[in-house]
């Protein structure tokens, strides 16, 4: 299994086309992945060798585009972005597979997904892996408007704000949609209780690059999950801990641990 992008399929959910890919061994346990903002199934899965490691180490390795990225629909309408809206989007595949329960694994506002996912549909979901994103999933991550502005500047020469000029680079290099981007990201940031963070009973795994300063504390986040251990991806910021070899090691480690329990 190389890194080059395999076939994508699509679906139809609330109207709009999801696309999708479903590799590694049909007979494998099944695992779903949700990447992150502004980002792909390629771009999260695919090229970091996601999809290689798992696919190779017998894994059914299944992924989305989330609405607004990739190949899947494009709306321009913030109110189609509300994260429980787009974890409906994960169940539908699952459905649409026909497959009751998978391991999940989302990174950035992937984990976001996922997490409100494994809360509401609790019998879905076999383990939890968070990447990029730690107890900001609780309190919050600062400011997101700039990089509303950033994605709607004329270019990337006239953004001024850090983080904006992060994300429009990224935007810029994945040929995004900036417009769907700009109205994702300011539905998209609906915040977890630390109560509700509690009620989450699969085993989870949480892994945030020691320089990330999006993602927030692991180790704070994995203390209020009764069955939570948290990573520390070494020298990794929010973009390159999604394809570090360390948290490839210790996800597999996680889920061969989740299967022999």
């Amino acid at each position: 299994m190389n890194l080059n992008p395999p076939p994508f399929s699509t679906f139809r959910h609330d109207g709009l086309e999801i696309a999708y890919f479903d590799e590694g061994d049909p007979s494998g346990e099944p695992i779903l992945l949700i990447h992150g903002f502004a980002s792909s199934a390629n771009v999260n899965w695919v090229y970091p060798g996601w999809l290689k490691t798992l696919g190779d180490a017998g894994y059914r390795v299944i992924a989305l585009d989330n609405l607004g990225h990739g190949a899947s629909s494009k709306p321009h309408d913030p109110d189609f972005y509300y994260i429980r809206r787009m974890a409906t989007d994960a169940v539908a595949l699952l459905d649409h597979l026909g497959i009751p329960d998978a391991h999940l694994m989302g990174y950035s506002m992937g984990a976001r997904i996922s997490a409100f996912l494994t809360l509401r549909y609790p019998d879905r979901v076999r383990s939890l892996i968070l990447g990029g994103l730690g107890i900001a999933i609780v309190t919050g991550v600062g400011e997101w408007d700039p990089i509303a502005d950033a994605l709607l500047a004329p270019s990337l020469d006239v953004v001024t704000d850090a983080r904006g000029r992060m994300f429009r680079a990224f935007a810029d290099q994945t040929k995004s949609d900036r417009l769907a981007l700009a109205a994702c990201i300011r539905t998209s940031r609906d915040l977890i209780s630390a109560e509700d963070m509690g009620k989450i009973d699969v085993p989870v795994l949480i892994g945030v690059g020691t320089k990330d300063d999006i993602a927030g504390s692991g180790q704070e986040l994995a203390a209020l999950i009764p069955n939570a251990i948290a990573l520390d991806i070494p020298g990794r910021d929010h973009m390159l801990a999604v394809g570090d070899r360390v948290f490839k090691k210790a996800v597999l480690d996680f889920l061969a641990g989740v299967g022999q329990a």
